[in-house]
């Protein structure tokens, strides 16, 4: 007998029909002898809904009342869920982030999880009972509602999975698990067997939709094993494991893609000890995320600073930045919002040189242009023009041999064309 932990979307209790066989197939798991433990989100579109029925009311809504109202959507999801469940044959119970205890930080709207009381999940599964739990939410120290932020019930899943020990946490989603890129744009995508935490971390951070980034964390943190698979089909998904489970990773993994950044340079920038933090700590306080940082020296002791944002917060950033150059005495800020971040990713890489090089030759090749670089053990990502994008994906996917699964390592690396 296993303690299952499986999370569902809002894709896949998107409608009563849709809930009724969520219900049907956690059923047949329990009647396998399994404790089992369901997190849902709200119903397909339901958040967004709410989210503009609040700017109806004022045009900028609480944070906390929009997590009293946000976290109404899962409630409704659970309690249908329980109701399935019951009318199927079986027993459950829902619960909501606050009876299960799911305490989180203050930080309303983006909460973040601290600790999970699991005493009355034990109870209800100790009498036989499926427990289904409210995803995206907890509750503070004074007993308010919050809310995790977007893709905020993955990380709840995870995290009980964790509390409670459990064997694994499934993650059922629309798609049959992660891929070496966005079907979408490659047909020839394949669908990955296993991948490991830090791959993982590296994709979702760098575009990929399948899961949210702080549940792969806490995955890692304290070694979740975790499935990702289709609602609509009974496959094998994508596991999620410690590097150690994979036996032969493949040198690159996955090709990924974010439009979602913009890239600002500061010019002729005084080069004093000191200027960066002038420019980055205001930045920070103002919660605008920089990722990719280059510096380049001019002559007479100046230099430009170049760095990405978030799109979302390109216009915020640049009226910021504007008076920060008046304040250091820089000469202009300029920006571009027309751009992506193409990535490669691969634990194989960490033992193999020359995939830089490889991937700026594939670019070459097609006519990209590299704006920016950055890369760590298991990645290396650039900056290109945004109408690139697709071309980009399919060149380095195709070259990189990520259409056949488990190709070995030296069948993987292309030789560059000169």
């Amino acid at each position: 007998m296993a303690l299952i932990v499986q999370k569902f979307g809002g894709t896949s209790v998107g409608s009563t029909e849709k809930i009724k066989a969520v219900a049907e197939r956690v059923l047949a798991r329990q009647r396998q002898g399994h404790q089992m433990v369901v997190v849902l989100s709200a119903m397909s579109g339901e958040t967004n809904r709410l989210v503009a029925l609040a700017g109806d009311i004022q045009k900028i809504p609480s944070l906390r009342e929009m997590d009293m109202l946000l976290a109404t959507g899962e409630q409704v999801t659970i309690a249908l869920f329980a109701m399935a469940a019951k009318e199927a044959g079986g027993d459950a119970i829902s619960l909501l982030a606050d009876q299960v205890c799911i305490h989180t930080d203050a930080m309303h709207t983006k909460a973040r999880i601290e600790n999970i009381d699991t005493q009355l999940i034990r109870k209800h599964l100790a009498s036989g009972k499926i427990v289904a739990v409210a995803g995206f939410q907890g509750v503070d120290d004074d007993g308010d509602i919050t809310t995790l932020g977007r893709g905020g019930s993955d990380t709840t899943a995870v995290a009980l999975a964790a509390a409670l020990q459990a064997d694994v946490c499934e993650i059922f989603t629309d798609v049959e698990g992660i891929y070496t890129t966005d079907p979408g744009i490659c047909k020839n995508a394949t669908k990955i067997d296993r991948i490991s935490y830090d791959e993982m971390l590296e994709l979702a951070s760098l575009g990929a939709k399948v899961l949210d980034i702080r549940s792969v964390g806490l995955a890692k943190r304290y070694g979740v094993p975790v499935h990702v698979r289709s609602t609509f089909s009974e496959n094998e998904g994508t596991w999620v494991v410690g590097e150690e489970k994979i036996m032969e990773s493949m040198l690159v993994s996955g090709v990924t893609y974010s439009k979602n950044v913009a890239r600002i340079t500061i010019n002729k920038v005084p080069d004093n000890p000191g200027v960066a933090a002038k420019i980055f700590l205001p930045i920070s306080d103002a919660g605008i995320i920089v990722d990719m940082i280059i510096q380049n020296t001019r002559a007479g002791s100046l230099t430009d600073m170049t760095f990405t944002v978030m799109r979302t917060d390109y216009q915020r950033a640049m009226k910021l930045l504007r008076k920060i150059a008046k304040e250091i005495n820089a000469e202009s800020v300029t920006g571009a919002e027309d751009i992506a971040k193409i990535s490669v990713v691969g634990v194989g890489m960490r033992n193999h040189s020359g995939i830089a090089s490889t991937m700026f030759q594939i670019m070459a090749n097609e006519g990209i242009n590299i704006m920016m670089i950055s890369t760590s053990e298991i990645k290396v990502s650039c900056i290109i023009e945004e109408k690139y994008t697709e071309l980009t994906v399919r060149a380095l996917h195709d070259a990189f041999a990520l259409d056949k699964e488990n190709v070995p390592q030296e069948e993987q690396t292309p030789v560059p064309v000169s």
